[in-house]
């Protein structure tokens, strides 16, 4: 807990940037002066800040309060800017309901308008009269919500007033209009002369006493009718009481003898004009009924005036002039030239804004609770300031000890490994001398115990990688198929000491053929996975297996226990199932896109290693993948293991974004399963496969299911159309018919004993066809137990014999030879040799007849004959400070046919490697004096350039006539693999590195790439 609040106390005073520096590598003395430094900071900052913690505390306070001052007043306006906009909101609702109501009625109006200028006018005698119009206008009033009486006055020149008068029964009356009376009939006759004019000859039922009023003799309504004749569009007046005490507007249409065009003339619109219908609006009804139609009416109080003149007339509502807030909208309810406006308010003051007291108060609350903490901060920091300097100094002790302990393990890996190159170098050179059995056999004890130090050091170091955080995986396109082939190849010497009866691999055609990932762990993890099978299974079978995720969940009901039957070597195995039952990837609850393959690109593998080992304890189980962990201490004894490899490969899966299990049963065996994720490559096609095969069929006899899958995907691999059968009695009756009949048959050599009667049978009818060239018969045979007694089987039968493990290089050599028509035969990277003379085993199995004497191919790569060839005659020099490792890498040099010159420093290699020289390739060791391995390549590099620039501008040497670029291969030699990376070696100008003690299979691959490479240079 005081840990923690020191690292608090650590950041508030701004000193967590130490953190940055410590785990730098710098000197002790750098280190200690940066960390005096920095106490010396703290000290200088400590005693001013016990000084002004009080006044920061109350500069803290004053500041928040004015903050909390400034939050209420915002959150008030905010709150009043809400309040304003709904205010809004309610009256621009009710003002555009008003205005739409009276525009319906209006437009109804203007109907009726239409109505009555086609069946009054147009038709003679017209088709309307007072009681037609007052129920029509009575049945459509609800069309016209707004309006509470409709009037229609006719057009009467003063020539045709007193015809009008006779035809009618009636005189004009006037009506009675002054600014101290509302418009409205009087009771008095039209009298006086007049050019034109309106009486009322229609009424609705409530307004009936107006027929016979002329609306050209008030002056409102004189105004109106002009008005709306001349402009052709409808005309209000002014408000007025009406008769029930309400005031009200009336709106006035003008009715032509025809349809007008919209740019018609005043003057003609007078003269088209026939009539006027007036429509009676009651304002305060009106708006009274729409409010009731609205949710909240009451909360809001609503006014509608008249503001064309200077003094507004009061429409609805009272003349509420007291302050507050207030909202007006304009109306637009049918006449331009009068203006009308809707005042709102809302009905009650606004309350309290809690909200704004709430916030400002909890603001300052939460100030004055931060102003605590920083107050229990500063005394925490003082208080801690002691225990932090000791834990600063702890910290410091703990890194350099880290420190000191990587470089410890680095500097013993190089002080191991260079003395045991020279070792394992000079054992390797004894063994080439002419020694009796029992010196072979020591020599022999003395190279595995040398490697088995090696191993445990390669361990140690792969720890060391990974809890460092140093190893971090490659994205380089590889061939998985390929890499099983050689993790078999790597294995089948010591699976034959073991007596294992089979030793498999099969990959799923659902694999793609080239995959991109980091090829050399997940060839790590594969052969610690073998390695352990191979160390604890004393007989059986051990079977490799590579399947894609999705292939196994589509079957994830199989394999549910113990199989007894369909294994390999019928041996009972664990549940494959059970090793990967608790993935996540395979957890059903698990959201899909969660799962590892939810990219186009990706793909999970799913791959399986299973033995008949002894297998593990159910109490020792939960411990397996625990570094240094012994099942029983006596399997250290036993084995010669250290524990840690189990530990490293689950470090190495999670590496791979992968998940590892397994299932072991005591004295049955154990399965390891794990999972990676790998990225799909483009690929022209499977690399193995032969056009020689394409069009040739195999016939493939086994009695057990899963032995013969595996020689199926071999032999697929090279193209070959395969049949599986284990019943010899049914080939045999279809051999009889002339049908069926195989290029190639491959027989198990157990189902051969097992089906003893019936095989020579089979052989018999395929070698008594008719046929030009008779079917090929194969041998599998287990190296094991291919022993003398059985030649005269070969001899007899004339079998072609090809020995487990099967790999596509080795049995595409065996099918070759039997096959014949092809002069050499190719071994993955290199040819192996000539058909003829001696026979040739590649790592125990018969390849064929050759001219070469036992030449050995072991991982696919070629043996001592290809690397005699390459390396014969070439001129090699060796620059290493170890006088020991000069001569193991001259002995065995010279041993190849290479010309070798030693060098002892980097100097006097430079002297010898100045262009131009005669030297083919040059091998660099990294840690000298003076000048190391890169320094060297350097200089030399930089001597190699300004000779390049010399041929460019055709400053040619003598020596340099042919050449268009000069450059020497240089391949580092290093015990230091956990720095060792191909990347640091080309930036340093070096073409690759080779790891201490030597392997001559890597140098021969590295000088064949190299040599490879310069043919061009």
């Amino acid at each position: 807990m005081e840990e923690k609040d020191a690292a608090a106390g650590m950041a508030f005073l701004g000193l967590d940037r130490i953190r940055l520096l410590l785990p730098l590598r710098l000197p002790e003395k750098l280190l200690a002066r940066t960390l005096r430094g920095h106490r010396h900071n703290l000290y200088l900052a400590i005693p001013k800040l016990r000084q002004i913690w009080r006044w920061l505390l109350l500069v803290w306070v004053i500041i928040w309060v004015i903050i909390a001052c400034k939050i209420f007043f915002y959150v008030k306006g905010q709150a009043m800017d809400k309040r304003r906009e709904a205010l809004a909101s309610m009256c621009d609702e009710r003002a555009r309901m008003l205005q739409e109501q009276f525009n319906v009625s209006m437009n109804h109006l203007q109907a009726l308008a239409i109505l009555i200028a086609t069946f009054h006018h147009s038709k003679n005698p017209s088709a309307i009269d007072q009681m037609t119009f007052e129920r029509f206008v009575e049945r459509t009033a609800f069309e016209r919500p707004l309006t509470s009486g409709v009037a229609y006055a006719v057009r009467v020149t003063h020539a045709e007033r007193e015809q009008f008068e006779r035809q009618q029964g009636w005189s004009f009356k006037k009506m009675c209009s002054s600014k101290n009376q509302s418009p409205g009939p009087g009771d008095a006759e039209v009298s006086e002369p007049a050019e034109e004019y309106a009486p009322v000859i229609f009424a609705q039922g409530a307004y009936k006493h107006v027929v016979s009023f002329d609306l050209l003799s008030g002056i409102e309504h004189r105004e109106n009718v002009l008005r709306a004749r001349e402009s052709g569009k409808g005309v209000l007046t002014a408000p007025f009481k009406l008769l029930n005490n309400r005031h009200g507007v009336i709106s006035t249409y003008t009715v032509y003898k025809y349809k007008l065009p919209p740019n018609a003339r005043p003057q003609e619109r007078i003269q088209a004009a026939i009539g006027y219908l007036g429509g009676i609006f009651d304002i305060e009804a009106l708006v009274d009924k729409f409010l009731h139609q609205l949710a909240g009416k009451q909360s809001i109080v609503v006014n509608v005036c008249d503001t064309t003149s200077e003094n507004p007339i009061s429409m609805y509502g009272s003349n509420d002039t007291s302050s507050g807030m207030w909202h007006v909208n304009t109306l637009n309810i049918g006449d331009p030239s009068r203006r009308h406006e809707m005042h709102c308010r809302f009905m009650q003051e606004p309350l309290w804004t809690w909200l704004a007291l709430k916030s400002s108060l909890g603001t300052l609350v939460i100030a004055l609770w931060l102003g605590y903490i920083f107050l229990c901060t500063m005394k925490r920091i003082f208080n801690v300031e002691d225990d932090y300097e000791k834990m600063m100094e702890l910290k410091m002790r703990a890194e350099a000890v880290d420190v000191a302990s990587s470089q410890f393990v680095v500097t013993v890996s190089d002080l191991m490994r260079t003395p045991m190159n020279g070792v394992l170098g000079m054992l390797q050179l004894l063994l080439d001398t002419d020694l009796d059995t029992t010196q072979q056999d020591y020599v022999r004890t003395a190279q595995i115990s040398g490697k088995a130090s090696l191993s445990f050091v390669d361990e140690l170091l792969d720890q060391t990688k990974i809890g460092s955080g140093k190893l971090r995986p490659e994205a380089v396109p590889f061939d998985l198929r390929t890499v099983c082939d050689d993790i078999l190849s790597l294995f089948c010497e010591k699976a034959q000491e073991k007596g294992l009866e089979q030793l498999a691999v099969y990959v799923s055609d659902q694999v793609p053929q080239m995959l991109i990932g980091d090829c050399g762990i997940l060839k790590q993890i594969i052969t610690n996975l073998v390695g352990n099978s191979i160390k604890f299974t004393e007989g059986g079978h051990i079977y490799l297996t590579v399947h894609a995720v999705e292939e196994i969940m589509s079957c994830l009901e199989v394999e549910t226990g113990t199989q007894h039957i369909n294994t390999l070597s019928g041996c009972p195995v664990a549940s494959r199932r059970r090793s990967w039952e608790n993935f996540r990837l395979f957890n059903r609850e698990l959201n899909p896109f969660e799962m590892s393959f939810a990219t186009v690109d990706s793909i999970s593998l799913i791959i399986s290693v299973e033995d008949t080992d002894v297998g593990i304890p159910f109490e020792a189980q939960s411990s397996v993948f625990a570094p240094f962990m012994q099942v029983d201490p006596s399997i250290a004894r036993i084995h010669q293991g250290t524990g840690i490899g189990l530990s490293i490969t689950k470090c190495l899966v999670s590496l791979m974004k992968g998940e590892i299990g397994f299932a072991s049963e005591p004295h049955v065996g154990s399965t390891f399963t794990f999972t990676a994720v790998l990225t799909r490559a483009r690929s022209s096609g499977n690399e193995n496969k032969s056009s020689d095969f394409k069009e040739i069929n195999a016939l493939v006899v086994d009695h057990r299911p899963v032995r013969a899958k595996v020689t199926e995907y071999h032999l697929q691999r090279l193209g070959v159309q395969t049949e599986l059968t284990t019943d010899l009695d049914q080939y045999i009756s279809k051999v009889n018919c002339g049908s069926g009949i195989a290029k190639l048959v491959l027989i198990d050599k157990e189902t051969w004993l097992k089906e003893s009667r019936s095989m020579p049978r089979l052989v018999a009818k395929l070698r008594n066809k008719d046929q030009l060239d008779s079917p090929k018969l194969f041998l599998l045979e287990n190296p094991t137990n291919f022993v003398k007694r059985n030649s005269h089987i070969l001899r007899e039968y004339k079998l072609n014999v090809v020995m487990k493990p099967l790999r596509a290089s080795m049995l595409q050599v065996s099918l070759r030879r039997a096959l014949g028509g092809v002069e050499k035969v190719h071994c993955r990277n290199g040819i192996v040799g000539n058909f003829g003379v001696d026979k040739v085993r590649c790592r125990n199995e018969i390849v064929g007849n050759f001219g070469v004497d036992k030449v050995r191919c072991r991982n696919g790569i070629v043996g001592n004959s290809t690397l005699r060839n390459l390396l014969h005659k070439k001129k090699i020099i060796v620059v290493d400070d170890n006088i020991v490792n000069l001569r193991v890498a001259a002995c065995d040099l010279n041993k190849y046919g290479a010309e070798v010159t030693c060098a002892d420093s980097g100097k006097k290699a430079i002297t010898l490697l100045k262009p131009p020289h005669s030297f083919d390739a040059c091998l660099m060791d990294i840690c000298m004096p003076e000048l190391d391995g890169f320094q060297t390549t350097k200089r030399i590099r930089a001597l190699e350039g300004d000779l390049n620039e010399r041929i460019e501008h055709g400053d040619i040497p003598p020596e340099c006539v042919n050449v268009r670029r000069w450059r020497t291969p240089i391949l580092a030699m290093t015990a230091d693999v956990t720095q060792a990376t191909h990347e640091q070696y080309l930036r340093n100008g070096m073409d690759g590195y080779v790891s201490k003690p030597f392997e001559w299979e890597q140098i021969g691959r590295k000088f064949a790439l190299v040599f490879q490479s310069n043919d061009q240079v």
